[in-house]
């Protein structure tokens, strides 16, 4: 095993008994398999490159049983099972791997520090099913996608705050552009703006100014979109679909000085599957694309050619990511003091805040909570009053605050 090449880390949805596949992206040989995991789209992590965490899925195929199991790459065979209050879907992980985040069916949002499991805070924070969780590229905000097509971004500093129990000061901005449910979040720098990025299954992926909160941009594709990936150096946006083509655009915003951009997309296609696209990521030099049709492809995005192909015919692939064969490896008694990181079992319930006596280990933010909630405003372009109608997801007390705001 060479450890500086990378390797490819799967998993489906179909049965517990499928578990992880991880292959050599080189060779196509297998390289592990790590039994007992189904998890759904967006549910599986990789946490600081040494661990692996999952939401897992009932047996009859729903989200069910409240588990996320967390396995060392280098001693994967037994996993730390916990099993939070109700079932998780989506996860996501701070950089650090000091945060995780996970979104449940029911729209409640849970976040815990991992070293010590403690569960920091849970809050109700959509009306819908919360399909998918991203931290920002500086951690400082969460981004949180439903099945309504609703965008909330949250602070990460409000949520270490030990002494606020609700959700109210956590939330900076939301949006209600997207039709449908939203199928991917991305974030990445343009020239001169940072951006978010958003996909839906209403066939738009639309772009957002981290800075100014304004829509910048919206993609329109001829097909549902399900999953999205960006180039880490090109800046193409690649789309995959609900027929399993993948659309790849340019994502030039750092220019655009519109207030908002509608633009019929007239993309590049890559086809090589024969159902739905249900996951997508980037290796050093590849795009690598999973299907509903049980394979996954390696692409020269350049030549729009295959490069490999793997099958995976125990069940469609919901989740991926790119690690490491190093990870694998075991290490020394004195590797293990010098790469010291700590996971523990997350808590099921949280802590009352007088109870907590430790030390957080807070967030390095470029900008105080006060600049960002100033600064970023992702309100809709339809009437405030009619959302004020429509937002069930979030407490009285903001509807009122947001009428004050309307009278004067």
């Amino acid at each position: 095993m060479d450890k500086d090449k990378e390797a490819l880390v799967v998993c489906s949805d179909k049965s517990m008994g499928i578990g992880i596949t991880i292959w050599d992206m080189d060779t196509g040989d297998h390289l592990l398999h790590i039994p007992t995991c189904a998890s759904p789209s967006h549910g599986l992590v990789c946490l600081r490159k040494q661990f692996l965490v999952a939401s897992q899925i009932h047996k009859h195929g729903s989200v069910g049983g409240g588990a996320i199991f967390t396995w060392a790459l280098n001693k994967p065979r037994s996993p730390l099972r916990s099993y939070p209050v109700e079932a998780i879907g989506s996860l996501s992980c701070t950089k650090d791997g000091l945060y995780l985040a996970g979104g449940a069916l029911s729209g409640n949002a849970y976040f815990w520090e991992i070293a010590n499991g403690r569960l920091l805070k849970t809050w109700h924070a959509h009306h819908k099913s919360l399909n998918c969780l991203l931290f920002s590229n500086d951690d400082s905000l969460l981004i949180s996608g439903s099945d309504d097509g609703m965008i909330c971004v949250w602070s990460v500093i409000s949520l270490l705050d030990m002494e606020d129990s609700g959700s109210l000061h956590s939330l900076l901005h939301y949006s209600s552009e997207h039709k449908s449910c939203i199928t991917g979040l991305l974030t990445t720098s343009g020239s001169s703006i940072s951006v978010l990025v958003s996909s839906s299954l209403d066939g738009t992926c639309k772009v957002w100014d981290f800075v100014s909160g304004r829509l910048i941009q919206t993609q329109v594709y001829p097909l549902a979109i399900t999953a999205i990936a960006l180039h880490p150096e090109e800046q193409f946006l690649f789309c995959g679909s609900v027929e399993g083509r993948i659309f790849a655009n340019k994502l030039d915003v750092g220019l655009l000085e519109e207030q908002f951009v509608v633009e019929e997309a007239h993309p590049v296609v890559l086809n090589g599957h024969n159902g739905a696209i249900t996951a997508l990521t980037f290796s050093e030099s590849s795009l690598i694309s999973a299907s509903e049709d049980c394979t996954i492809c390696m692409w020269d995005v350049v030549n729009r050619v295959i490069i490999r192909r793997f099958n995976h015919g125990k069940g469609a692939v919901t989740n991926m990511t790119v690690i490491l064969q190093s990870s694998l490896l075991s290490v020394s008694k004195n590797q293990r003091v010098l790469n010291q990181f700590h996971v523990s079992l997350l808590e099921k319930y949280p802590q009352p805040a007088n109870s907590f006596k430790g030390t957080l280990n807070l967030l390095s933010l470029g900008h105080s909570s006060e600049e960002k909630q100033t600064s970023l405003d992702f309100q809709s372009t339809d009437s405030l009053e009619q959302h004020i109608s429509d937002l069930e997801v979030f407490p009285t007390l903001l509807k009122q605050m947001l009428m004050c705001n309307i009278e004067k």
